[in-house]
């Protein structure tokens, strides 16, 4: 039997325009061949966004927004397929530039 959800419980997600420059470059990392799948999770805490280069695998970078960080380190978060944390911050375009830099590399390359 499964509950109903609390009314004061909110799920954090990303808006529009944040889910459409995470899928740009998920769409030029495939293009480039780095990345193959995806998977979006929403929680109470976090929502994430992880790509994987196969499926069944952990993930080769995974985008996390905490807004409960806002007024920290910042809500956004940039992890390697370790775990390691590769960048915070509270712009996601800042967050997201490492994976730029690596799939500028690959082209140029």
């Amino acid at each position: 039997m499964l509950a109903f959800p609390r009314a004061g419980s909110v799920q954090v997600a990303f808006d529009r325009a944040e889910l459409m420059r995470i899928l740009d470059l998920y769409g030029r990392m495939v293009a480039a061949g780095l990345w193959r799948d995806y998977a979006i999770g929403f929680d109470r805490d976090a929502a994430s966004f992880s790509a994987y280069k196969r499926t069944a695998e952990r993930p080769s970078a995974r985008v996390e927004k905490r807004p409960s960080l806002r007024a920290k380190q910042g809500m956004w978060a940039l992890y390697g397929e370790a775990g390691q944390v590769l960048k915070r911050g509270h712009d996601l375009a800042g967050v997201l530039s490492p994976l730029e830099r690596k799939l500028m590399k690959v082209v140029d390359g």
